[in-house]
């Protein structure tokens, strides 16, 4: 009983940092019917930025206390937010009337040089961080087994719901949200109503990234140990979060990211924790075969 609460606790703060990476993946999705496959690696490069924050901070003297905290949080989500513009006006704005094969294409390269850009210039050895955010309180006890939720993981679920629904009233209740949501439904029209889509497109980018970054810097705060190549399997896994919680929701971004987090620690904690990523993808082809459009999905109307 005891070992399964930890458990679930573990996994409902991993789901939320694999929901964080999703949203980025739907918002896109959502608007211009894309993959961005380089989302992941701007998610790597949102902890390396926070890593670097906190460097800063630390040769400053600085880093103390959630003010601290919120600086690191701040800066990697603005400069993940211009990795996001610049991708999207360097790499996909100039493809957007391309063939529908072109854009994934291109961001499979840009991934790649993501990781090889980070590889080059912040070396290929994992960079490790001493807590910043330790201890935590006791949940329960059974037997000699204690449960415990730390500092972090309360951080990693607070900060998540607070930026996802600061980011959900901005779709929903503003001009912005508005101009997305009619770019969603039809572009052309949008653009004949006077709808910048090129700004949308490019300000949506920048929202999902930034979401990316705060996923980073979550991540760091969580684990301590990042590399060049964390980009990868956690963007694989977010699109298989996205895709099981119904691409193009954001709920179901985050609840597909849950699931998928609980998965995975279930999966470690019960069975060999060399086969957490089978078990993951595995989920991604169960429901790709009996539920095509996800948990939370909605069937596409093809216009005509």
């Amino acid at each position: 009983m005891a070992y399964a609460l930890q458990q679930l606790i573990n996994g409902i703060s991993l789901g939320m940092i694999y929901g964080l990476i999703a949203v980025g993946y739907t918002m896109v999705y959502g608007i211009i019917g894309m993959i961005n496959f380089a989302h992941g690696d701007v998610f790597m490069i949102g902890a390396f930025l926070a890593l670097i924050a906190v460097l800063l901070l630390q040769l400053g003297g600085l880093m103390d206390g959630p003010a601290a905290i919120l600086l690191v949080l701040l800066f990697s989500m603005a400069f993940s937010a211009l990795y996001g513009w610049t991708l999207e006006r360097v790499a996909y704005r100039p493809l957007r009337g391309s063939f529908r094969l072109a854009p994934l294409i291109t961001a499979i390269g840009m991934s790649i040089v993501l990781q090889n850009y980070v590889q080059v210039s912040q070396g290929a050895r994992v960079k490790p961080l001493e807590p910043l955010v330790p201890g935590g309180i006791e949940v329960f006890r059974e037997g000699g087994f204690v449960v415990q939720l730390s500092y972090v993981q309360m951080l990693i679920v607070g900060v998540t719901l607070a930026v996802l629904a600061i980011f959900t009233l901005l779709v929903t209740r503003t001009p912005l949200g508005r101009a997305m949501r009619a770019c969603e439904q039809d572009q052309r029209m949008a653009a004949l109503l006077g709808i910048d889509t090129d700004r949308t497109i490019s300000l949506t980018f920048v929202i999902g990234t930034a979401l990316a970054g705060v996923a980073g810097t979550m991540y760091l705060l969580r684990y301590g140990v990042i590399d060049f190549y964390i980009g990868f399997l956690a963007g694989v896994k977010a699109f298989t979060a996205a895709v099981l919680g119904g691409i193009g929701s954001l709920p179901g971004a985050v609840l597909g990211g849950l699931l998928i987090g609980l998965i995975e620690t279930f999966w470690s904690a019960y069975f060999s924790v060399q086969y957490k990523d089978v078990a993951a993808f595995s989920i991604l082809i169960l429901t790709l075969i009996f539920l095509p459009t996800g948990l939370l999905g909605r069937q596409e109307v093809e216009k005509v």
